[in-house]
């Protein structure tokens, strides 16, 4: 008999909607069973795409032994971990308090179900014992036999993690503290430390791609362009990083698109899920370095992600699914593995132009099979070819059983890629990716704006979950981005409402920053201030970002001092692991050093050419509007970029500092500098 779990939206929960565990879904249901049954809580977070959660369900969760012990002992809670990342933020952080480890999915966590509070936790835990680890079903009956003997350790235990969850975040940095450039050279010199010079990538084996990481070493070179010595070590180390992935396992190479991370220094054999939260931003990235480095292979990596996340990502009514499932048929990889027989069948004489690319002709590298890896150059000859070879094999492979996809739409995941797309559209020249940001974001405004406010997820033609800071900070940012590539001073407007509910809901008046959840979220053990990037960007960088651009924009000095204040709650973390705030980096710099600000007015024929031709170079902190004349009612200082009645007009902003406006292109170009800033 199906459980709780069956009239739940998420897939990631109906995937354990047949399990013999009871389980229920976070809520006020749980917890009054758990407080009237005297029972703890079995807390289990995962995630659709998750190898790992997989295994633990298979193992124990469709155990009836198992299952047994947990429905007798245990209150059972599954949690889609992004569906509630507030819960999964909460009890990541107090797993590594109690275990001193970082922690994952599966993430299995034991809670007082008097209060919620945490007193014991976990990963994965296999059914018998191994790897060093107990089995799942001895682990269960000793943390009950604990929690009924003795409720007060648990409580004290409690009551100290609670009081470490209060001395997280350092206090603000106070007014007399000066911002200085000192936390961007010391994350570029971190970077430089733990690259792999052969390889690429930072650190060692599992690598993910960190496009924050890549983004900042970017615009560290580019910042450094004027100097006497460019930082072409920055460039380099961005540049061999986007290569070696873009050739390695990470990227498929038939289908486009990127999995979530690589196993193995070389970038050989990923974690087969693909994350549209990882496309998004590596959409942005690729098409920005053809920008900066001009180099081809960057454009067709950009472009077949772009391709991919269009064809297999993107929903009918105009938003984007969320994850691809690393396993296939019960294996991981399966769907994405070829053998030298089943291609040479498939590419005739094309075969050993294709093998010897993708190393066919060299030993299996998974399972028996091959991964497709690029291993020797392509002739420029052999492009036309290999790209025919790869058609017929996409076609193949369409025929298979492909791995589950995970269909609940995000809005913060969504905003991502709507940002990258409107990035790639630009630097591309491709109209249908403006045109699929464009939608994405009207599926937004009328799916997921309700009653004036943002909700978190769509599924099932219904929205749930009051949305997180990422969701707005994302969605700001994503709409300045798309505002760049296409004008709709609707878009504007919106962008204004998600900024001012930002403010009014998350903002920490006291201590500056913004909460993850707004002020009448559910109340939950913790109110969760994230600063560090993640496997997402900040939601207080990204916000900081986006607050700065939309107050110089409209000329609104309290964007601007909202951003500031972030900047500042946040001085003292930036100060000492700068490394681990990358898009805080990028609002600090351009706090220090204005971003460029370009409003061009006009026909749209003659300032859509002005905006091509001022955004064709790498120029991060440039940001260009075309504003067709017909555009009216314009909000804050756009007011007074007025049309001309004979000719075009630009207007140019240094921050708070501007220009004479100009009326030709060649003297818009001859103010343009090389950096934006």
């Amino acid at each position: 008999m199906a459980n709780r779990l069956s009239e739940e939206t998420s897939p990631y929960l109906q995937q354990h909607a047949d399990n013999p565990v009871d389980w229920y879904p976070w809520g006020e249901a749980a917890f009054a069973e758990a407080r009237n049954s005297g029972k703890p809580v079995l807390l289990s977070v995962g995630y659709s795409a998750c190898h790992w959660c997989h295994v633990m369900a298979h193992e124990s969760f469709e155990d009836d032994a198992t299952a047994e012990i947990m429905n007798r002992l245990f209150v059972n809670v599954k949690v889609d971990r992004e569906e509630r990342p507030d819960v999964d933020k909460i009890y990541q952080t107090a797993h590594q308090l109690i275990t001193q480890r970082s922690g994952g999915w599966p993430l299995t966590m034991f809670l007082d179900g008097e209060n919620q509070r945490p007193f014991f936790g976990g990963t994965y835990f296999p059914k018998d014992a191994r790897y060093g680890m107990p089995a799942f079903g001895d682990l269960l009956k000793n943390i009950a036999s604990f929690y009924g003997e003795k409720r007060d350790e648990v409580q004290s235990q409690s009551q100290q993690l609670l009081d470490i969850f209060k001395k997280l975040e350092p206090d603000a940095a106070g007014d007399d503290v000066a911002f200085d450039a000192k936390p961007l050279r010391a994350a570029r010199d971190t970077f430089a430390d733990s690259f792999d010079e052969e390889f690429g990538g930072f650190g060692s084996a599992p690598k993910f791609p960190h496009p924050t990481t890549i983004d900042r070493l970017l615009r560290h070179w580019r910042a450094s362009a004027s100097d006497a010595e460019p930082d072409l070590e920055a460039l380099f180390m961005a540049t061999l990083t986007l290569t070696r992935m873009a050739d390695g396992g990470l990227f498929d190479h038939v289908g486009g698109g990127f999995c979530r991370y690589s196993v193995d220094r070389y970038w050989q054999i990923p974690h087969f899920e693909k994350m549209l939260y990882d496309n998004g931003p590596l959409l942005a990235l690729y098409a920005q370095a053809t920008l900066a480095s001009g180099e081809t292979r960057f454009a067709a990596t950009a472009n077949a992600t772009a391709d991919w996340m269009l064809a297999d990502m993107r929903a009918g009514n105009g938003g984007f699914f969320s994850t691809r499932d690393a396993d296939s048929e019960g294996h991981e990889g399966l769907f994405y593995l070829w053998t030298p027989e089943q291609v040479r069948a498939l590419l005739g004489d094309d075969y050993d132009m294709f093998a010897q690319h993708f190393g066919l002709d060299q030993n299996a590298n998974f399972e028996g099979q091959w991964h497709l890896t690029a291993r020797q150059p392509l002739d420029a000859d052999d492009v036309p070819r290999m790209e025919r070879a790869k058609r017929i094999l996409l076609e193949e492979r369409d025929k298979r059983v492909a791995p589950g996809r995970d269909e609940k739409q995000l809005t913060s995941w969504n905003a991502l890629a709507i940002r990258g797309l409107a990035i790639a559209g630009r630097a591309l020249q491709r109209n249908d990716l403006v045109d699929a940001a464009s939608d994405a974001l009207d599926f937004v405004r009328r799916e997921l704006f309700v009653d004036g406010r943002l909700l978190a997820s769509y599924k099932d033609n219904k929205a749930r979950f009051n949305a997180y800071l990422d969701d707005y900070a994302f969605l700001l940012d994503a709409i300045l981005e798309l505002l760049q590539s296409r004008w709709s001073t609707a878009h504007l407007k919106f962008a204004q409402t998600i900024a001012d509910l930002m403010l009014l809901h998350f903002e920490d008046q006291d201590g500056g920053a913004f909460f993850f959840t707004a002020n009448d979220h559910e109340a939950l053990i913790h109110r969760t201030k994230s600063l560090a990037d993640e496997a997402v960007p900040s939601g207080n960088g990204v916000a900081a970002i986006a607050l700065q651009r939309l107050g110089f924009l409209l000329g609104e000095t309290r964007y601007l001092d909202a951003a500031e204040r972030t900047l500042r709650a946040a001085w003292p973390a930036i100060a000492e692991y700068p490394h681990g705030h990358v898009s805080l980096l990028t609002a600090l710099e351009e706090h220090l050093e204005h971003p460029e600000v370009i409003v061009i007015r006009g026909e749209s024929s003659e300032i859509n050419q002005w905006a091509e031709s001022a955004a064709a170079v790498y120029a991060p902190a440039r940001m260009v509007y075309a504003i067709p004349s017909s555009e009216a009612g314009l909000p804050g200082a756009l007011a007074d970029r007025k049309p001309l009645a004979d000719s075009s007009v630009a207007y140019k902003c240094v921050g708070t500092h501007c220009e004479l406006p100009v009326t030709t292109w060649e003297a818009l170009a001859a103010t343009l500098n090389e950096t934006g800033d």
